[in-house]
């Protein structure tokens, strides 16, 4: 099926009477051999900033740019003090997280990156971290647990390791259980 092109400087390979680069068959074979996603990724949950001092975030994105402010989350063990904008409605609500850092010499570093991380709402958490897990993706410590907004929330690690080499290759990205109403809106 695949004939390797030994002539080429760029390790093409032919399939199909064309020819690709041989990252193009490491894929093909990938995706022909991974087993079904068993969830879905059906929107975006909430954009978590953070700075030194949440409240020039608040003077931006709520005095100015006129998000309402619908709540606050604190947590001593995650670092964060938070303020909760939200912009849109229904499914298409949207977070966007106001952070700082209770200590600004502390782990983890909420206000570094400034964009700290994404939350993408799916439909089957326990199944996506089941699945995600024998890919070969590396998760951040804390396992699945309550969210800020009340939600289960578990995070994909910004960096690989040995034991998991996928990640979110520098980002933080956070999945999100949706509820039923955005289940049902978005699915």
């Amino acid at each position: 099926m695949f004939a390797q092109d030994d002539r080429s400087r760029n390790d093409m390979i032919e399939w199909g009477g064309k020819s690709f680069p041989s990252s193009t068959h490491r894929w093909l074979v990938s995706t022909v051999t991974r087993p079904p996603r068993p969830f879905r990724i059906l929107g975006i949950q909430q954009i978590a900033l953070g700075s030194d001092d949440k409240t020039r975030l608040r003077r931006l994105w709520v005095d100015l740019l006129g998000l309402k402010l619908e709540g606050s989350y604190r947590s001593e063990r995650e670092n964060v003090d938070e303020d909760i904008a939200v912009v849109g409605r229904g499914a298409a609500r949207c977070e966007i997280d106001l952070m700082q850092p209770i200590d600004a010499a502390a782990r983890p570093t909420v206000h570094e990156p400034a964009l700290n991380h994404l939350g993408l709402w799916v439909d089957d958490l326990p199944a996506a971290v089941r699945w995600l897990t024998a890919q070969g993706v590396r998760f951040a410590p804390g396992g699945i647990r309550r969210g800020a907004a009340g939600h289960d929330v578990t995070f994909i690690h910004p960096k690989a390791s040995p034991d998991a080499p996928l990640s979110g290759e520098g980002a933080l990205i956070e999945l999100v259980q949706a509820p039923p109403d955005v289940i049902d809106a978005l699915g």
